[in-house]
């Protein structure tokens, strides 16, 4: 129902799209939101996504690459273009890339949901919990749905926390989405947030 109620059936097959992303970030639960812009390439013959942010920090512009390629994924951000405070890679930086790629597949190109490798099992009539696989990397989340088949909340256990791309903690990270819009003839979301559920 909701591949349907996106606009999905009858359109050519999703390889690739480009997002532009204006919103607010902030570096830590205690910290101001800023303002930020993003910028998004990804692809799908082949899982691909290439993330760019530009923001402020303490009033200094710096912007930020995350990079999900060949089954690996890095991240870097750099002060006035100059400094590099976080430089991250591994394993666990590719799982907690790997959930993203699988949440922008549900949020932003529901159309690609289809694909074989991602498992389905029914929770009940509105949520149900899905294996999505790329490279070396399995990770699952939760989609809810509400009574219209829209995507209302994406949750996963596997999404790690990592200011620095060096230091990795473990909470449960979830995407409201809170609103739909139609684009070029797709019905996707038009507005949502990330957010980590740390213990405070």
């Amino acid at each position: 129902k909701y591949i349907r109620n996106s606009g999905a059936m009858g359109k050519p097959k999703v390889h690739n799209f480009r997002v532009v992303f204006e919103g607010e970030i902030k570096s830590k639960p205690t910290a101001d939101f800023g303002k930020l812009h993003a910028e998004q390439y990804s692809f799908y013959d082949v899982p691909t996504r290439l993330f760019y942010i530009s923001s402020k920090m303490w009033g200094i512009p710096y912007d930020g690459l995350h990079k999900y390629k060949d089954g690996n994924a890095t991240m870097q951000v750099k002060i006035a273009s100059l400094f590099k405070v976080a430089d991250g890679s591994g394993g666990k930086m590719t799982q907690s890339e790997t959930v993203t790629m699988f949440n922008d597949m549900c949020i932003i190109a529901p159309a690609t949901l289809i694909d074989k490798n991602i498992q389905w099992e029914p929770i009940d009539t509105l949520s149900v919990k899905a294996r999505f696989t790329n490279a070396d990397h399995t990770i699952t989340a939760t989609l809810i749905f509400n009574e219209k088949g829209e995507l209302v909340n994406f949750s996963s256990d596997d999404r790690y926390m990592s200011a620095d791309g060096k230091n990795y903690v473990n909470y449960r990270w979830t995407t409201p989405v809170k609103s739909y819009k139609e684009f070029r003839g797709m019905k996707i979301a038009s507005y949502g947030e990330a957010v980590w559920h740390t213990p405070e």
